[in-house]
C-alpha cells in the first residue's frame, strides 16, 4: 500500500528536509510541496491526498486553521518547531506530530503511523498480513507520552483520571500513573467497551480489576474512585451482567 502526501511548509529547508525522507519512504508518494496553505488550498480541493505534512506556524492561514478545512480523508501530521502546539494537534484530531528538528527516525516512525492507520482502519490490510482474526481485540495500545509512545497492556489498566485535556492512567504494576495528552472521549473510544466503564466524569475504571466497592466508591489500594448518579446504573448493570450480581 503506498500513500499519497503533500509537504506544507514556509520553509525551504525544512521542506527540502521532509521532501528528501518522503523519496526514501517506499510507501509514500509526493504528490506536491507548498510553502502556504493558501497556495495549497485549490490543488488538495480538487486532488485530495491521504496525508498531508503540516508546518502549524505559517502566515496568513496556519496549520491549525488549514487542518479544518482540508478532506475529512486525509491524515495530517504536523511539523512544528514548538512543542506547546502539541496540545492544539490534538484538538484538531491530528494522527501525530514532529518536533523540529526532525530525523529520520522520528518521520518514518510518524509515517508508519499513518500507512497503519489506513490499512487498519480503512483496509484491513494489515490484520490480514499478520494473521490477526478481524474480530480480535487488542491486548495492548499505544499511548503518547513526554514525546515519545509507550504500550500498555490493557489488563494491567486500573483506572483512567480526566483531568482537563490530560488523562493520568494507573497501571497495576507502576506506582506512578502514565500522563498523556488526550481527553477522556478519546480515551473512551479506544478501550474494548465490554471491558472498562466509565463511572464518573472523570474516571473510567476496568471492573475485572476491582476488588472492593465500598459506600458507592470503588477502592483500589489507598485511592477511592466515586461512582456518580449519573453513571451508577449503567455500572451496576455491567456488573451484574459479568458477575452473576442482582441488579439493584
Amino acid at each position: 500500500m503506498r500513500l499519497t502526501c503533500v509537504i506544507i511548509d514556509d520553509e525551504p529547508l525544512a521542506v527540502s528536509l521532509l521532501e528528501s525522507y518522503v523519496l526514501k519512504t517506499p510507501f509514500l508518494e509526493l504528490k506536491g510541496k507548498y510553502s502556504s496553505a493558501i497556495e495549497a488550498l485549490g490543488a488538495l480541493s480538487a486532488d485530495p491526498v491521504d496525508l498531508l505534512f503540516l508546518d502549524i506556524q505559517m502566515p496568513d492561514l496556519t496549520g491549525l486553521e488549514f487542518s479544518r478545512v482540508v478532506n475529512e480523508n486525509t491524515r495530517i501530521i504536523f511539523t512544528t518547531a514548538f512543542e506547546q502546539y502539541a496540545l492544539d494537534s490534538y484538538k484538531v484530531n491530528a494522527l501525530d506530530y514532529l518536533l523540529k528538528p526532525i530525523s529520520y527516525p522520528d518521520f518514518l516512525q510518524s509515517a508508519t503511523k499513518a500507512l497503519q492507520w489506513y490499512e487498519l482502519v480503512k483496509g484491513g490490510g494489515l490484520r490480514e498480513k499478520i494473521s490477526v482474526p478481524a474480530k480480535s481485540e487488542p491486548e495492548t495500545i499505544f499511548i503518547k507520552t513526554e514525546c515519545k509512545l509507550v504500550q500498555i497492556e490493557l489488563s494491567k489498566i486500573l483506572y483512567i483520571e480526566g483531568l482537563k485535556d490530560y488523562v493520568k492512567i494507573y497501571l497495576a504494576d507502576q506506582p506512578c500513573p502514565i500522563l498523556s495528552l488526550m481527553s477522556m472521549k478519546s480515551m473512551e473510544e479506544v478501550l474494548p467497551a465490554n471491558r472498562f466503564i466509565r463511572v464518573h466524569r472523570s474516571f473510567i475504571v476496568q471492573p475485572e480489576n476491582i476488588k472492593v466497592i465500598e459506600r458507592n466508591r470503588i477502592v483500589f489500594g489507598k485511592e477511592y474512585i466515586p461512582i456518580s448518579d449519573s453513571y451508577k446504573q449503567k455500572f451496576l448493570d455491567f456488573l451484574a451482567e459479568r458477575s452473576l450480581l442482582p441488579k439493584i
